[in-house]
C-alpha cells in the first residue's frame, strides 16, 4: 500500500487553514499559512495512524484524490512501520511471534509498531522481512503533477519477499 493520504485543506475564519483528512477523521489540524497547515498535516497524520495501532484498528486505505485536495505523504519510517504492522494483521502474527522471529522482546516489537516512536529504518526492514515483506522506495519530483493512488500503486509500496531462513517461512 502507498500510505499517502488526501485531505482537505480550508481556509479558516481566523484566517489560517483547517487540514482534515477524508480517511482519517481523527486528523485535524490546522497552521496560520498554507505552508504551515500543509507540515502540520503529516505529523496530524502519523498521530492519529499512530492511534489506530495502539487500539488495533485497521489501517484505512487511502482513497482517491479529489478536486481541490492535496496529497499528503507519510515520512518513510512511519510508513514502513504501518506496513509492518498491516503485513502482521494479514497474516495474524502477532508480537510475541515476531519477538521470536527476531529474537528480540515483545517491547523492541511493540516500539518497532508504533509509527511516531523512533526507530531506525533497518530495524523495521530486518522486521519486515521476518513477515515476508520488503521495501521498496520511490521518489518522485515534488514540482511535478502528484501520482494518483492509482498510479502510486501500480508502483506498490510494499511486496511479498521470500525470507531467507527457512525457519521465518
Amino acid at each position: 500500500m502507498i500510505y499517502t493520504y488526501p485531505c482537505d485543506l480550508v481556509p479558516d475564519e481566523d484566517g489560517g487553514f483547517l487540514v482534515t483528512f477524508p480517511d482519517i477523521p481523527e486528523a485535524i489540524t490546522g497552521g496560520k499559512t498554507r505552508a504551515e497547515a500543509l507540515e502540520m498535516a503529516q505529523d496530524a497524520l502519523t498521530v492519529a495512524l499512530a492511534g489506530y495501532v495502539i487500539a488495533n484498528w485497521s489501517i484505512p486505505i487511502p482513497s482517491p484524490l479529489s478536486e481541490g485536495q492535496e496529497l499528503i505523504p507519510l515520512d518513510p519510517i512511519p510508513a514502513a512501520k504501518l506496513a509492518l504492522y498491516n503485513a502482521m494483521c494479514e497474516q495474524g502474527i502477532s508480537e510475541a511471534e515476531l519477538a521470536l522471529r527476531l529474537g528480540a522482546s515483545e517491547s523492541v516489537v511493540n516500539k518497532l509498531l508504533i509509527p511516531d516512536r523512533y526507530t531506525h529504518i533497518t530495524s523495521v526492514m530486518k522486521a519486515l522481512q521476518a513477515v515476508g515483506r520488503s521495501l521498496i522506495i520511490q521518489d518522485t519530483d515534488s514540482y511535478a503533477q502528484p501520482p494518483s493512488i492509482r498510479e502510486l500503486a501500480v508502483t506498490a509500496a510494499t511486496t511479498a519477499a521470500p525470507s531467507p531462513d527457512p525457519s521465518l517461512r
